[in-house]
């Protein structure tokens, strides 16, 4: 029997409701059972909070996947993962027991209403290119045509210069 066609992408993984290290894991699992092969597991990160929600830290890593599905199919596996985890419909970048986000699906690039690849927001957010650097460093960028190194490197040096520089502490490893 012929192995299935897989495509390799990046998933952004982070709790700050309940168990966060073990939700991490637990959606890990999930994407296992669902026919996606982890490949690749950064460390865990805490991370202060995104936007301007008082809330607990989050715990955050990114995961390299192969997958059989494409964009949209992955979205829906990965919101799936979501709702069978507890996650509830709250404020924009409110407090969450698990979010899922694609962060890269190879070299795609898709731009409709509700999905966007790669994440229009990663370059901006250590808790997703510090895990990456780790295990994707020299992934290019297919908008920027950048390595995540590259794109790290652009951040800090950003940060520096705005002396804003967002706590970010290993945890251990997922």
């Amino acid at each position: 029997m012929q192995e299935p066609v897989r495509f390799a992408a990046f998933v952004a993984i982070g709790s700050n409701v309940g168990d966060r290290e073990k939700n991490l894991k637990t959606a890990v699992e999930k994407l296992e059972s669902k026919n996606n092969k982890v490949v690749l597991k950064s460390n865990i990160y805490k991370t202060e909070p995104y936007g301007e929600v008082e809330q607990d830290d989050f715990y955050n890593a990114v995961v390299g996947i192969l997958t059989p599905f494409k964009p949209h199919a992955l979205l829906n596996v990965l919101k799936t993962i979501e709702v069978d985890m507890g996650r509830t419909k709250t404020e924009r970048w409110g407090p969450r027991i698990i979010d899922l986000d694609i962060i890269m699906y190879g070299e795609y690039i898709v731009d409709e209403d509700d999905l966007k690849i790669p994440h229009p927001d990663f370059r901006n957010r250590e808790f997703v290119l510090k895990p990456m650097t780790e295990i994707g460093r020299m992934m290019v960028d297919p908008v920027t045509e950048k390595t995540i190194a590259q794109l790290y490197t652009e951040l800090n040096q950003t940060n520096n210069e705005k002396n804003s520089t967002p706590a970010i502490e290993k945890i251990g490893e997922l």
